[in-house]
This record gives structure tokens, C-alpha cells and sequence, in this order.
């Protein structure tokens, strides 16, 4: 037996490691202590827990920019080889969806070093951030993103009286 290898016997102290689960998710042990003592505060501990399980793609490549302003943000999105009519741009809630899909190619390639594979990127946004365009140059699609702030939500002066 090699010094890493671990005996039956060891175990025998810790009876309950055999049952050990998969971890438990802290918004589940929170909740009914949230529910309990906010009110409307759900929504953005059920985006956390989206972006928690969100799938980690790394296909096509993509940056988000903030432009000067701190009102407008620009995503733009590594698309070679791909047109504006593979490519479909959905928003629907709060989230943004890109899918890109070529149409079978029947050239013989020596060499293909460009991915077309199909891919899809969702982006969840703000409540306020709104999609103002979308524009296709050079192989990058920028999507522009403006947050617009609600009347009732922007800082006022009260009068005195």
C-alpha cells in the first residue's frame, strides 16, 4: 500500500462521510429569513442565483465597455466569418440574447482557422438599462445599452415651506 492510498479503517471514525451531498445553495438557507423581513427584494437575490448558474462560455469572445458618460455601456461581440443575417439579437425581461447560427458550408477547407460554430451569449441588464443598437463592423458586433433613469427615480429638490 502507498502512503497515499487510504484504508477502510480510517473512514471508520467519520460514519456520515459516505452520505456527504453536493453543497447547499446559501440563497436557499436565507430565503424564508428574507421573505420574513423584506418586501420586494426578491428579484435581485433571484438574479444572483441566475448569474450563479449561468453557463461559463467563453465562445465568441466579448467586452463590455463603459463609455464616459456612466449612462451608456457597449458590448461588443467577436463574430468572424459571421454576417448580419446569422445573427439574432432577442431582449425579453431583463435579458439580452445573442445567437449566432451559420448555414452549412460546402468548401473543401485545406485549413479552417476561423470558428462559425453556432453560439449563443445572454446578458442579464439592469431594469433601467434599455437596448438602443445594434451595428455589425469589421466582424464585431457593438451592441449599444443606454440606462435610462425613471423620472421617480432621479434625485429631486423639496421645497421648504
Amino acid at each position: 500500500m502507498t502512503p497515499y492510498e487510504v484504508t477502510p479503517k480510517k473512514w471508520e471514525k467519520y460514519p456520515d462521510y459516505q452520505r456527504i451531498e453536493k453543497p447547499v445553495n446559501p440563497f436557499d438557507l436565507i430565503n424564508p429569513l428574507l421573505n420574513s423581513m423584506t418586501i420586494g427584494l426578491d428579484r435581485p437575490f433571484g438574479l444572483l442565483e441566475e448569474l450563479r448558474n449561468a453557463p461559463k462560455h467563453t465562445y465568441p469572445p466579448y467586452n463590455i465597455i463603459r463609455v464616459d458618460d456612466d449612462e451608456t455601456y457597449i458590448i461588443e461581440i467577436a463574430a468572424a466569418g459571421f454576417s448580419k443575417k446569422d445573427i439574432e439579437i432577442t431582449s425579453t425581461d431583463n435579458q439580452l440574447v445573442v445567437k449566432g447560427s451559420k448555414d452549412g458550408d460546402d468548401a473543401e477547407y485545406l485549413h479552417k482557422g476561423i470558428a462559425a460554430r453556432t453560439f449563443e451569449k445572454s446578458f442579464v441588464l439592469a431594469d433601467d438599462v434599455k437596448i438602443v443598437e445594434a451595428s455589425m463592423t469589421d466582424g464585431i458586433l457593438s451592441i449599444r445599452l443606454e440606462r435610462e433613469i425613471p423620472e421617480h427615480k432621479k434625485p429631486r429638490i423639496i421645497d421648504i415651506q
